[in-house]
């Protein structure tokens, strides 16, 4: 029997806008505070947690979260006998 649900968290946003505006606040919020370290370390120190919850925590995660939100409705996971494939969707 074919299973299609899928185990473990989601990382995926609602759409690619909305995932690609999480990123841009969040890259760039990060980066901004590495920029003005040296000048305005207390503006710095208050951008650190706005990149990090615009990223939900990691950045490694919101690349996670930028691949199933591309996939999401295009590709199918279904396992049989211990073995998964991707396939498209129908």
């Amino acid at each position: 029997m074919p299973v299609t649900k899928t185990d473990g968290r989601d990382f995926a946003s609602a759409s690619l806008p909305r995932h690609l505006v999480r990123g841009a606040l969040g890259f760039g919020s990060l980066a901004l505070a590495v920029v003005l370290l040296p000048y305005a370390w207390p503006v710095s120190l208050a951008l650190l947690p706005v990149g990090l919850l615009a990223l939900r925590g990691c950045p490694m995660c919101w690349a996670v979260g930028l691949a199933q939100t591309l996939s999401r409705g295009r590709l199918e996971r279904t396992c049989e006998d211990g073995r998964c494939t991707l396939t498209p969707s129908a």
